[in-house]
């Protein structure tokens, strides 16, 4: 019998990719288009959802040709999280380009909430804090600034969607027949009430979107509909969603209350299970539905930095210290220490648990005798250091240590780093055989549904091992590391006035 696949859509903030999975959880191809960012002032961020569909209906109509379509099960859909979208529903034509997680415009609107007093209200029914990071000021924005949004909002709800990427990419696979995301990717809106399940009528009201406008909700493994047979030859059906780091956190098994994951990409995210628990962070972590494959809703903790591998970027376009990033290791081994030299990282301002965004960045404690290699392990250093303050904070608001950490994402091939970050936590850090877990999640989730897989202990059975790290220090040494550390923070915050 030939080999079967799910096939994963991974729609991501700078390109579109398909990735087949067999029933072993091995990706056997990967098809990948960048596509447009648009940058109309700055601090804005914007896509043009055609360009997002396009990218990903090219490249997995491509992956299927390779494969063979009658070989594809089903499709998984993970998507950059928080970027809003608006459509007519009656034409099936965006009303505008989508604006992008990453936009700030509507930080203002955000700080004239959180003097209100709202941010109390929002973490008890969504978990989350009042910023231009979610969803729902980004549509409030679109309802005041784009007059056919308005115009629909005012006379034809119904024939308004404002939906995420996953409810563009759904309608537009099945040409308009389903409007629906899942509940990870509607708990970061802003909108979705995390306890009660349900789009929040008083935060809809707060926030003036109209609920005939919002998509239904489902499970993470649920019935998503099916492609059209034009799209692809045959209609797939579409069985699993949710959003990236959800995604990257079932994708690296971390199904049990206390496991956790950091994925280091461009920033870095953290994510903890906490069960059927949802701790309210008093260290201004978000509370966040982590998946609901079968009706049963697991919770999580998490907090995003905002430069990590970024920093290593930096260091290689702006600095020109190497010519590709994966050098910095080597950079950084030319040296036994940073000696004294901190990398305080607050290009874009500080994010979680300290969410200063008028903090910059800065390196302290050079001499005449720094050098490169010191400021590479300073910036190696500086990207375990945040997660440290990350995990300290999860660890006090849940009340138990971390034991492991499992670790994905780009950056996590520099052994260094992945020992610099066991040494700093006192904790194994446990790297994974298949590094590609946020589209191995979405595809869990649809094999779940789809019967390729019988239930999550099959899958457990997947997930191998590459590598641990275990502290190779005397705690005692860190110490003055970390006590400059602490101090940087202080010194970079409110910077800009």
């Amino acid at each position: 019998m030939s080999e079967r696949y799910i096939v994963a859509l991974d729609q991501g903030t700078t390109s579109s990719r398909a990735l087949a999975i067999n029933e072993s959880g091995q990706i056997i191809h990967v098809c990948q288009k960048e596509f447009r960012q648009i940058y109309p002032k700055p601090g804005w961020v914007e896509h043009d959802p055609m360009d997002i569909w396009q990218s990903q209906k090219e490249v997995t109509a491509e992956l299927i040709k390779k494969i063979g379509v009658d070989r594809v099960v089903g499709i998984g859909i993970t998507n950059q999280r928080e970027t809003t979208l608006a459509w007519n529903r009656e034409t099936g034509q965006p009303l505008g380009n989508a604006i992008v997680w990453q936009d700030r415009r509507t930080a203002s609107l955000c700080r004239e909430l959180a003097e209100k007093g709202y941010n109390e209200s929002f973490q008890e029914k969504t978990g989350l804090l009042s910023d231009s990071y979610f969803s729902a000021t980004k549509a409030k924005w679109m309802l005041e600034h784009r007059d056919e949004i308005a115009q629909l909002a005012a006379k034809k709800p119904e024939a308004l969607a404002f939906g995420t990427v996953d409810s563009w990419l759904i309608w537009k696979l099945t040409k308009g027949k389903h409007f629906v995301t899942d509940m990870t990717n509607a708990s970061r809106t802003l909108l979705y009430n995390i306890k009660n399940r349900a789009w929040d009528e008083e935060l809809m009201s707060l926030f003036e979107i109209p609920r005939a406008s919002l998509p239904e909700v489902r499970d993470c493994s649920a019935d998503f509909g099916s492609t059209d047979p034009e799209i692809f030859g045959r209609d797939i059906p579409i069985c699993g969603v949710a959003g990236d780091q959800q995604a990257a956190t079932f994708g690296q098994l971390c199904i049990e209350r206390g496991m956790t994951k950091n994925t280091y990409g461009t920033g870095c995210f953290i994510v903890m299970n906490t069960g059927q628990d949802i701790i309210k962070s008093k260290h201004k972590l978000l509370s966040t539905i982590a998946w609901s494959p079968a009706g049963e809703t697991t919770y999580a903790l998490e907090g995003s930095i905002f430069m990590g591998g970024a920093i290593v970027q930096w260091l290689r376009d702006q600095l020109h210290f190497f010519k590709n990033s994966s050098d910095v290791e080597e950079l950084a081994n030319t040296v036994p220490h940073s000696d004294g030299v901190v990398l305080m990282p607050a290009f874009t301002g500080l994010g979680a648990p300290h969410w200063d965004a008028h903090a910059r960045a800065a390196i302290f404690g050079m001499t005449r005798g720094t050098n490169r290699g010191h400021i590479a392990r300073a910036a190696l250093e500086a990207i375990a250091l945040q997660s440290k303050d990350v995990i300290d904070a999860m660890q006090q608001d849940a009340g138990f240590p971390i034991k492991e950490l499992r670790v994905d994402g780009g950056a996590v091939v520099n052994n260094t780093l992945m020992q610099i970050q066991a040494n700093l936590l006192a904790a194994t850090v446990i790297r994974p055989k298949q590094l590609e877990t946020t589209g191995l999640g979405a595809a869990f989730f649809c094999g779940l549904q789809q019967g390729f897989w019988q239930d999550i202990d099959q899958i457990r059975n997947l997930w191998q091992e590459d590598r641990r790290f275990r502290s190779n220090i005397d705690q005692a040494t860190l110490k003055p590391l970390l006590h400059d550390w602490q101090r940087a923070i202080e010194r970079t915050k409110g910077w800009v006035d």
